[in-house]
Parts: structure tokens; C-alpha cells; sequence
């Protein structure tokens, strides 16, 4: 089993499935013809290809001449095999498409001007040789330019310059099809066929009529006779086109019956006989082939355009009642919200109030203006009022005691503005950054996501899930660029299932494939599942917890999810204290934030949306740590977010680093602190998290556990067997401790 699985690991099977789909295409295509002369598509596959496959290809192409005793017939095209595979000898570090069109093109030249020269064709070959080499230049170009691609990502792409190439080699591949000499059937013509069918069912009548007119184009580069028979092949793949919401032995029938429709309309001759049993035969493949065919592989380039506004739509829609509840604190906010300005109090509004009645009025006021004046003045100023702190300019006044009451009530309504105008600029500040908020959550809604809309395999779903009673309201299916499918199914909640598992069994069954769920989310109004298929990698997670001395409960929460799109969270919150008052602290930071990430906020957003909640929901000081680790299991990625948490360490090739951000817990101020960043992870590093409970004397001793095992239970439970050990403090706090290590998904 292990020399097996070396064997494969090796890629000595991919090696040799290489070869011998190469050595087959030089075989099949050495024979062939297009327009009246020996087929390129031979020499174009050897120039395109790396220097074992373009061996293979001569190899085969050699096999073939000798079986049917043509090597003379062919000796130009061996002859330039020949010469790209020395040229491959030197230019292969290259892999540039460019090259390979050009050695193609410029060994097709020397080969048949050689052998020209040879037999005294040279002065009317030339220009048939130049021309004849262009083509096959260009066509070699075009499929290294595939190949390349298809090395970077294993998608087949027809958008652009791409979509170029392929039809460039389809167009030759057919025509060289339609050339081998099989009673009754034309193997290019069934070829074709098949793919038209394809095109037309699956990407309507656009798809249809560019594969029908691609396929026509290549049959009559065979042979007039050949392309007659096809020439109405658009126009039928047209009309197919729009029948793509139809079964497929529905669109296959149409398909036979229009084609035979307009043989009739045409002339029924013998060729068009033949040319009928081809497109049965196409047919046929198309049924055996459609129920295993799957846009996976392959993207026109307007999957993502075409579906955007739907995506957008839904998504926003779903948001939207999530952000509900903090558009609705806002508004009590706001309620509260009041300006009571600051009074400034006049000499003639105390007058009025205090000296009206008093007999000593004009005295004070005419006499001792000057005096009068300066000691309201100083009343006014003064923050306590007794006998002793009396101004003395006022000495006189009969109404002594009426005064200083007079200026305390003014004094105290003076207090009480100050701090309304204090909570008022607080609390605008507050809620000048939830809705600073909520415009980034917007924001990062509209953008365009990198997906590809998958149309057929929403359908599919569709279909599953109605005939066994289910009726979500949106449904979207997509591929990620991890190339990896994803389906979102949103319910209103008066009609979700109760079991969300028979839901991902189902759409399981209907794909072939073995899809994961995501924990469901509740915006209010609907209910998101994602179902998905498994990334790459998994973490392995391991918590222990141990309470503080009398606490009774622990006030730290942790937890472990994934928002179903590739991103797996790692979360712990450590509530101020300890015992139940913490744990309802850390409790809702990680409820909210768990929800919000959920329901496909960023990470910032959420933080600063949590910040807002906690700063609001109580007079009372409260806050609580948040410490979170976020890996794309796609990519193994990993991003450390922290507000007021603990170290983190993290294990990486053999190395331990600690990840300390100075940064304050959330609910403190208005504004949050949030410390991201990210750092390389791979399979089989580890990450250690804890609370404040673990002092930093036992940061030496984890990394010596680190070092010395894997085994992320064992570290776990040493570190917090030995938190007492390394803790100076007289009064323990409570302790977490959260270890993850990074694995495959097929272990």
C-alpha cells in the first residue's frame, strides 16, 4: 500500500497517462486531412506540448505511417516533428507559447523547403510552406497558450483571449475529425455535434450557435461535401438553446427533430442520411454525458456578471434584517439624545429675581454700581456659597442669603449641562461610529465577490429540494476561487425545516457529492444554510477551562465555527472579573460576534458593532477581551485579531513566536481598538491561546511544550496544570486555554 501510494505520489501515473494520451493523438491525427492537404493538428500538438509529450505525439505519428505504409507521403510533417523535439532540446527551460508557435511555424518551413529541394519543388512549395507553417505556428501557439493556463488553474476558460485559443483548436481538431475514413459515421461530425448539444442546453442559444458555428467551420475545412451536410447545425443549436430549462431527453429529442426538420426542408440526400445518423448517434453521448457534466471546469467569463445582481440583491436583502436590531439601538440613541444649553445668567435677570422688592435697590444700583457689579460677579464664579466666601462688595446687601441661594440653583443647572453636553458628545460619537459601520458593512456587500454563479447546479438544487418539499425562497450555487462549490439556501422562518441535515443529505444525494453544513443563521425574518464542499484543510481544536478560586462559574467563553464559505474562527473573550458577571460579558461578545460573522460581516465591522452594544447597554463599566484566530481553510491563511486580549503563540517550522497586541478590551470607549495581521501557517503548526489567567513567567515553558510535541491536548492541559505553578499573584482569575493545529481535510 505505501509503494502504491509513493508510486502515485511520484506522479509517475500522471506521467504515463501523458504519454500515452499523446502518443494517441499522434496516432489518430497523422492520418487526417483538412482542406484538400495533410492535417497540421498532428505538428501543432508537438509544438505545444513539453519535449516527453511532443516524443509521444512522433512516436504515434511514426506507428501510424508505418502500419500504413505512408512514410513518404508524410515525410515533411516527420521531418519538422523532428525538429521541434531538437529544438525543445534547447528552448524547453522557456515554456513560452510564443516560442512553441514559432518553432512550430519556422520547423514546418525548413523541414519542407529541405524536402522541396530535394525532389525540385522548391520555387512553388515556398509560399505553400510559409503559409502551411503559419497555421500550424498559430495553432501551436494557441494550445501552449490553453495548456499554460490550464497549469495555473485547471479551469476551462472561454472568456477573452482564451475563448480564442479554444476555438482556434477546436475549429482544427474537428475538421482533422472529420477526415478519418469510418463507415457510416464521421467521427468530426459527432464530435461536434455533441458539443453543440452541450452548449446549447447548458448555456442557452448563445452557447449553441458559436459551438454549431465552430463545428460548421471545421467540417467544411474537411470538405464542401461534409460541411453541407452541417450547415443548418446553427440554427438548429439556436432553436435547442431555448430549451435549456427542459430534461435532457426533452432537448435531445428537439435537438434530432429539428435537424431532420430541416433535412426535409433542404433535400433528403444521401449525405444528409449519414449526417442524420451522426447527429443520433451525438445525441445519445449528450444523454450519457449530461447527468456527470458540471460547470466546475469550466467558466465563459459572464458566470459572475449575469449573477451579480441576484447575489447582491439576496445578500443585501438578508443583511439588512440583521443589522435591524442595531438600527433600532440607534434609534433610542438618538431619542435621548437632547441639548440643553448652557445659561448664561445677566446682571438685570438677577435684579429682576432677587433686588426687585428690596428697599435698598437704587442705592446699590446708583450709588455703589461699580462694587455691586464686581460682587455679582464673583457670585457667579463661585462654586460653594457660604457666609464666610461672601464678597465683600456686597457687604450691605439685606438679601444676602436670597442671593447665594439664588446663584447655587444656577450653579447646579450650570453642572447638569455641562455633563448633558459631555453625554451628548459621547453618545454622538458613538453613534457617529455605528453608522460609520454600518456604511463599511454596505460597502463590502456591493463588492464584487470572486465567485462563479453556477446556474445548473442551482437548478438541480431547486428541483431535489421541491420534490420532497422544501421551497427555500433563494437559492444561490456558486464556485469560489478555490474552485470549490458552495450552495446557499435562505428560508423564511415561518417555513424552515426543522432539520437542516436531511436538507444537506438531499442536495448531497442529487450532486454526487459529499457536501458539509454550516451551523444556521437567523437575520430575524429568514434562515441562511450554506452547504459546501470540504476545503482543503481542518483544524484541530482542543480547549480546557479551569475557574478561579470561589468563583463558581468561568468567566471566559470561547468558541469554534466557520462562516461556511472557507473561513474557520477561532474565538476567546475574557469578561471583566470573574465568576457569572464575567461570563455574561465574554458571553455576549462571543454570541455577537459569532452572529455577526455569520451573517457575513467583516470581522472589523463586527468588532466595532459589538464595541457599540457594550458601551451603551449599561451605566456601569463592563468590558471584555476579545482574542480571535481566523484560518482560510482554502489557502491555510491565518489572521490573529485581538482587543485588550493575551499573547498568542504560534509554532511555525520549528520556530515559536508571540503575538502580543497593545491594545484596550472592548466596551471601554466609544471607539474600538481592533489589532489584526496576518502571518504564515501551514499543516501541522500549532496555536496557543489563553486568557489573562496564564501569567507570562510560563511563556517559556509553553514554547518548550511546543518544541517538544504535537499533540495539542497534552500542551493544553500541562499549561494549565502548571498555571498555578507559574502564577505570582495571591488570587488566581480564571483560565482558558485553546490549542489548534493545522491538518488536512483527508486525514
Amino acid at each position: 500500500m505505501n509503494k502504491r501510494k509513493k508510486f502515485h505520489e511520484n506522479g509517475t501515473v500522471g506521467t504515463i497517462g501523458a504519454f500515452a494520451i499523446a502518443f494517441g493523438a499522434g496516432f489518430i491525427l497523422s492520418g487526417t486531412d483538412m482542406a484538400g492537404v495533410s492535417s497540421f493538428a498532428d505538428i501543432s500538438i508537438a509544438g505545444a506540448l513539453s519535449l516527453p509529450a511532443s516524443s509521444a505525439v512522433l512516436t504515434g505519428s511514426l506507428l501510424h505511417c508505418i502500419i500504413g505504409h505512408d512514410i513518404g507521403k508524410n515525410i515533411v510533417k516527420i521531418t519538422a516533428m523532428v525538429l521541434i523535439i531538437i529544438a525543445k532540446m534547447f528552448f524547453e527551460s522557456k515554456n513560452d507559447p510564443k516560442v512553441n508557435g514559432v518553432t512550430t511555424a519556422v520547423s514546418i518551413f525548413v523541414a519542407g523547403t529541405a524536402v522541396s529541394a530535394l525532389i525540385g519543388e522548391i520555387p512553388y512549395k515556398l509560399i505553400f510552406y510559409i503559409f502551411y507553417g503559419g497555421l500550424a505556428g498559430f495553432t501551436a501557439y494557441s494550445s501552449a497558450y490553453i495548456i499554460s493556463g490550464l497549469r495555473k488553474k485547471f479551469v476551462l476558460d472561454f472568456s477573452t483571449a482564451t475563448g480564442c485559443a479554444y476555438a482556434v483548436v477546436y475549429t482544427v481538431l474537428t475538421s482533422s475529425l472529420c477526415s478519418i475514413s469510418i463507415p457510416y459515421i464521421n467521427l468530426g461530425l459527432i464530435f461536434g455535434t455533441t458539443v453543440t448539444l452541450l452548449g446549447a442546453y447548458y448555456y442557452c442559444h448563445t452557447g449553441g450557435v458559436m459551438c454549431g458555428t465552430l463545428t460548421a467551420c471545421g467540417a467544411f475545412l474537411s470538405s464542401v461535401e461534409c460541411g453541407m451536410s452541417v450547415v443548418l447545425l446553427p440554427a438548429s443549436a439556436l432553436l435547442t438553446g431555448y430549451m435549456n430549462k427542459q430534461k435532457n431527453t426533452t432537448a435531445a429529442l428537439c435537438f434530432v427533430g429539428i435537424n431532420f426538420t430541416l433535412m426535409v426542408l433542404t433535400g433528403i440526400t444521401q449525405n444528409n442520411i449519414y449526417s442524420m445518423l451522426d447527429i443520433v448517434f451525438a445525441s445519445i453521448i449528450f444523454l450519457v454525458i449530461s447527468p456527470v457534466y458540471s460547470d466546475k471546469w469550466i467558466t465563459t467569463g459572464n458566470d459572475a456578471v449575469s449573477a451579480l445582481p441576484e447575489l447582491l440583491n439576496t445578500r443585501m436583502n438578508f443583511l439588512s434584517g440583521t443589522m435591524k436590531t442595531v438600527r433600532t439601538e440607534s434609534e433610542k440613541i438618538s431619542a435621548m439624545l437632547f441639548r440643553n444649553n448652557e445659561k448664561n445668567i445677566s446682571t438685570q435677570e438677577v435684579i429682576n429675581a432677587v433686588c426687585t422688592c428690596c428697599a435698598n435697590k437704587s442705592e446699590c444700583w446708583k450709588k455703589n454700581y461699580s462694587a455691586s457689579k464686581a460682587g455679582f460677579r464673583k457670585l457667579s464664579e463661585m462654586t460653594e456659597f457660604s457666609a464666610e466666601n461672601f464678597p465683600y462688595e456686597l457687604s450691605r446687601c439685606i438679601y444676602s442669603e436670597g442671593l447665594m441661594r439664588f446663584y447655587k440653583k444656577v450653579a447646579r443647572e450650570k453642572a447638569e449641562s455641562r455633563l448633558m453636553s459631555m453625554r451628548y458628545s459621547e453618545n454622538m460619537s458613538l453613534l457617529s461610529e455605528q453608522i460609520k459601520t454600518m456604511e463599511e458593512i454596505i460597502d463590502s456587500v456591493g463588492e464584487s465577490p470572486d465567485i462563479r454563479y453556477s446556474a445548473p447546479i442551482r437548478k438541480m438544487v431547486a428541483n431535489k429540494l421541491n420534490k420532497f418539499g422544501f421551497f427555500p425562497s433563494d437559492i444561490i450555487a456558486y464556485y469560489n476561487a478555490g474552485n470549490r462549490l458552495h450552495v446557499e439556501l435562505y428560508f423564511n422562518c415561518n417555513n424552515a425545516p426543522e432539520n437542516f441535515t436531511r436538507i444537506c443529505d438531499l442536495v448531497s444525494d442529487e450532486l454526487k457529492m459529499n457536501l458539509d453544513c454550516a451551523s444556521p443563521v437567523n437575520s430575524g425574518e429568514k434562515i441562511r444554510i450554506r452547504l459546501f464542499e470540504r476545503p482543503e484543510y481542518k483544524l484541530d481544536v482542543y480547549v480546557a477551562s479551569v475557574c478561579a478560586e470561589d468563583a463558581g462559574e468561568n468567566g471566559d467563553t470561547s468558541a469554534v465555527f466557520s462562516d461556511g464559505t472557507g473561513m474557520s474562527y477561532v474565538i476567546l473573550s475574557d469578561g471583566m472579573g470573574s465568576g457569572k458577571s464575567a461570563a455574561v460579558e465574554s458571553r455576549m461578545v462571543v454570541q455577537m460576534f459569532r452572529r455577526l460573522i455569520g451573517s457575513g460581516v467583516s470581522y472589523q465591522s463586527a468588532i466595532k458593532l459589538i464595541n457599540s452594544v457594550m458601551v451603551t447597554k449599561s451605566p456601569d463599566e463592563t468590558f471584555a477581551t476579545l482574542d480571535a484566530v481566523c484560518v482560510d481553510l482554502d489557502t491555510c491563511g491565518l489572521t490573529v485579531i485581538k482587543s485588550g486580549a493575551s499573547a498568542t503563540l504560534i509554532r511555525h517550522r520549528g520556530n515559536v513566536m508571540k503575538v502580543v497586541a497593545p491594545t484596550f478590551p472592548i466596551g471601554i470607549y466609544s471607539r474600538s481598538e481592533t489589532f489584526s495581521c496576518s502571518y504564515d501557517f501551514e499543516e501541522g503548526d500549532i496555536i496557543i491561546m489563553f486568557s489573562d489567567g496564564i501569567s507570562e513567567n510560563e511563556y517559556r515553558f509553553i514554547k518548550e511544550l511546543l518544541l517538544s510535541t504535537s499533540d495539542i491536548k497534552k500542551i493544553v492541559d500541562e499549561i494549565c496544570a502548571k498555571a498555578d505553578v507559574f502564577n505570582p499573584t495571591l488570587h488566581a482569575d480564571d483560565i482558558t486555554v485553546i490549542g489548534i493545529r493545522a491538518g488536512r481535510s483527508s486525514e
